[in-house]
């Protein structure tokens, strides 16, 4: 799922647990070569609240995308897709299943946007009340030391609102090629 997807699917008025179901996809978008895992040290999170919620949404994270990527919609659709887009994607590096995978999440979060089922600017509000330096200390429990790449990151995905480009099936297709520049050289 992606990000508008995660929040929908929530429905979570909490700041610090929202930006904790988008924080996986986060800190992967801003750094890739980071892997964290503060699921396994969840007790480092305890005595602060605010922690604890991001915890517990980047465990709510990794339930519902396991649940998503393992259900028969996923499955079948993105078989479908990646068929489709095999034979134009031949003599390129993209993985013709990557892109189907990534390709329906985003056209789920253009449908939710064009149905008026999720609001982008409750969701940008969330993630505005977020201290920044809980985020770091959050990154920083999970060992990673330079926090800058994702400040930026985060600074600029708030800023920019690009989420709400996804109303329109063109912005998706951009979208979609800007992650595969990311990905592939």
């Amino acid at each position: 799922m992606n990000f508008l997807s995660h929040y929908y699917f929530d429905q979570t008025s909490d700041a610090y647990t929202v930006l904790g179901t988008l924080l996986p996809d986060l800190t992967a978008n801003a750094q890739k070569e980071w892997k964290l895992y503060p699921q396994k040290n969840s007790q480092l999170f305890e005595n602060d609240a605010e922690l604890k919620a991001i915890l517990g949404g980047w465990n709510r994270h990794l339930a519902v995308d396991k649940y998503f990527h393992n259900s028969i919609f996923f499955t079948s659709h993105s078989q479908q897709l990646s068929a489709k887009l095999l034979p134009i994607l031949q003599n390129s590096p993209v993985k013709a299943y990557f892109l189907a995978h990534i390709s329906l999440e985003l056209l789920l979060d253009g449908l939710l946007l064009k149905n008026n089922q999720v609001s982008t600017e409750a969701f940008y509000r969330h993630l505005a009340a977020c201290d920044v330096e809980k985020i770091v200390q959050f990154l920083e429990l999970n060992l990673v030391e330079d926090t800058r790449p994702f400040t930026l990151y985060f600074e600029r995905f708030c800023s920019s609102a690009y989420l709400n480009s996804y109303r329109e099936t063109e912005k998706i297709a951009y979208a979609l090629h800007r992650i595969c520049l990311r990905v592939w050289p």
